[in-house]
């Protein structure tokens, strides 16, 4: 990821991230409208979901600038997944429903640039969970 993309995924974050539980609702909202064969997944109360959701996020965010400082956990989230039953294709749909999610918090700011930086960083953190998660099967 290069300083700009990083940048642009802080500064977009900054935006969503004080309506925080609102933004969980829409993310499981459209998760749950694209694959709903997921929910059985989630077996605890999903507002407490949301906020983890939320948390987890804004670490990754923070931590883009030191990328390999998170990489650590970041491969256990990746490793505890597989717990939940969480299938690598899962990745992916829940990637397509977080881009979804910031476009809508962020209206005309989500821009072409701003999605792919979002893509970048949805999709390096991904591959290390995937990976991760690969490693101890």
């Amino acid at each position: 990821m290069t300083p700009t993309q990083i940048a642009l995924v802080q500064d977009s974050w900054a935006k969503v991230a004080p309506s925080a539980d609102q933004v969980a609702e829409l993310f499981y909202g459209r998760l749950f409208e694209i694959a709903p064969e997921v929910r059985p997944l989630f077996k605890s109360d999903i507002k407490g979901q949301g906020q983890k959701l939320m948390q987890m996020i804004s670490v990754a965010v923070n931590g883009l600038p030191k990328l390999d400082a998170i990489v650590p956990a970041v491969e256990q989230l990746g490793v505890r997944h597989l717990d939940y039953q969480v299938e690598p294709a899962h990745y992916d749909t829940v990637g397509e429903a977080l881009l979804w999610t910031l476009k809508q918090g962020l209206g005309e700011d989500f821009t072409p640039e701003v999605r792919q930086a979002w893509t970048e960083t949805y999709v390096t953190l991904a591959t290390v969970m995937k990976e991760a998660a690969a490693a101890t099967v």
